[in-house]
C-alpha cells in the first residue's frame, strides 16, 4: 500500500515532464504574414527545441493583448509597423529586454530608448513607377502635389499603417498645416480613389490605371520572385523602383519589430526567440526571404535588393514619427483622402 508522500511523489514523476515539454514553447501574437516568419521560426525550433505557436492577425492583437491582462498566453508582439509597437508599450503591455546580444545588434533610432521593443527589419516607402511611361529618374514625395501627375497617382488607403507612417513623418518634419496641405494635393493628383494592398498599385502600373504607384519595397521582391502567380511578376517587370529624396527628410523608412509581452509566461524562451530575430543568422534569412533591409548594419541586403540602388533613408528616430500618427490618422478624415 502507497504512502501519501509515495503517491505524491509518483504524481510528480508524471506530471514534472508534461510541465517541462510544455515550457519548450514560446506563443508569438504576430502582426506579420506567416509566410513572412515561418522559416524564422522553423531554425530556432531546429537550433534549440523550442516550439513557436504563432497566432496571425492583421489587426486586433494590441487589444487583444490588453483585454486578456494577466491571463494573457502571449510572450512575444511581433508587428509590421512602429506605430504598433509604440502603442503597446504605451500601454503597458511590454517589458524591458536589456540582453546586450540584442541591443547591440538593432541601431538606437530603431528601438525603445527603455529597451520595451525593437525593429528587425526595415521597409522604404517608394514610387513604383512605369517603365514605359515615365521617364523621370528623381521624385520627392512633396513632389506628388505637382499638376503633371493629375490622375496618374495610385496608392492604398491613406489609414493603413504603412501611408500613416509616410504622413506622419511629414507631419515630424514639416507640421500639420503644410502636410495637411501636401495631402490634398496628392489626393487631388490620384488616378482611381485609394484601394488595395501595395502589390495592387503595381497591378495599377501595369495595366496603364496610373504611372506611379506608392509602395513598400519588399512587395517589389514578392511579386518578382512569385512563381505560384506569373501575373505578378508581369506587374512588377512594368515597374521601376524610385526612392523618393527631399532636403527635409530622404526616403522615409518604416520597421517591423518585436516586443516581449509584459506578462510572458514563457519569458525565458521569448528572450532566446528574441535574440535569434536580432542575431546575423536569423536577419539574413529576413534579408533572402522577405526583400526587407536589415535593422542591422552588419548583414547586406539581399542581391535582388541591392539592385534597386542605394538610398539615403530619413534619420529621425522612428518613435518621433509614431507620435504623429494619430495626427496623421485626423489628416486623412479632415481631407477625406479614401472618398
Amino acid at each position: 500500500m502507497f504512502s501519501r508522500r509515495s503517491i505524491f511523489a509518483f504524481a510528480s514523476i508524471l506530471v514534472l515532464p508534461s510541465l517541462a515539454q510544455a515550457a519548450e514553447v514560446v506563443n508569438v501574437y504576430s502582426y506579420r504574414q506567416p509566410e513572412l516568419t515561418n522559416s524564422l521560426f522553423a531554425e530556432f525550433t531546429r537550433q534549440t527545441g523550442i516550439e513557436v505557436k504563432s497566432i496571425f492577425a492583421e489587426n486586433g492583437l494590441v487589444e487583444r493583448l490588453e483585454q486578456e491582462g494577466r491571463l494573457s498566453p502571449a510572450d512575444l508582439l511581433m508587428t509590421a509597423d512602429v506605430g504598433r509597437l509604440v502603442s503597446a508599450a504605451g500601454k503597458g503591455l511590454a517589458q524591458a529586454v536589456d540582453a546586450p546580444a540584442i541591443i547591440d545588434k538593432i541601431p538606437a533610432n530603431l528601438r525603445d530608448a527603455g529597451n520595451q521593443w525593437f525593429g528587425l527589419t526595415m521597409r522604404a516607402r517608394v514610387f513604383y513607377v512605369s517603365k514605359k511611361r515615365v521617364a523621370q529618374e528623381k521624385f520627392s514625395y512633396e513632389e506628388l502635389t505637382d499638376a503633371k501627375w493629375k490622375g496618374k497617382i495610385c496608392i492604398r488607403p491613406g489609414n493603413h499603417p504603412y501611408n500613416l507612417g509616410l504622413i506622419a513623418a511629414m507631419i515630424a518634419h514639416k507640421g500639420e498645416a503644410e502636410t495637411k496641405i501636401w495631402l490634398q494635393g496628392l489626393k487631388a493628383n490620384l488616378a482611381v480613389k485609394p484601394s488595395g494592398n501595395d502589390r495592387e498599385q503595381a497591378k495599377g502600373v501595369f495595366s496603364g490605371e496610373c504611372d506611379i504607384g506608392i509602395a513598400n519595397t519588399y512587395y517589389m521582391g514578392i511579386m518578382l520572385s512569385n512563381e505560384k502567380d506569373p501575373a505578378q511578376k508581369e506587374w512588377a517587370n512594368s515597374a521601376r523602383i524610385v526612392f523618393p529624396s527631399s532636403d527635409a527628410m530622404g526616403t522615409h523608412v518604416n520597421i517591423s519589430g518585436m516586443l516581449l509581452a509584459k506578462n510572458a509566461p514563457h519569458k525565458d524562451n521569448a528572450v532566446k526567440l528574441m535574440t535569434f530575430l536580432a542575431s546575423d543568422e536569423a536577419q539574413k534569412i529576413y534579408a533572402e526571404g522577405n526583400f526587407e533591409y536589415p535593422v542591422n548594419p552588419a548583414v547586406p541586403a539581399s542581391e535582388i535588393v541591392q539592385a534597386w540602388g542605394s538610398f539615403t533613408p530619413d534619420e529621425i528616430n522612428v518613435v518621433e514619427v509614431a507620435k504623429f500618427e494619430k495626427a496623421a490618422a485626423k489628416l486623412v478624415d479632415e481631407v477625406q483622402f479614401n472618398d
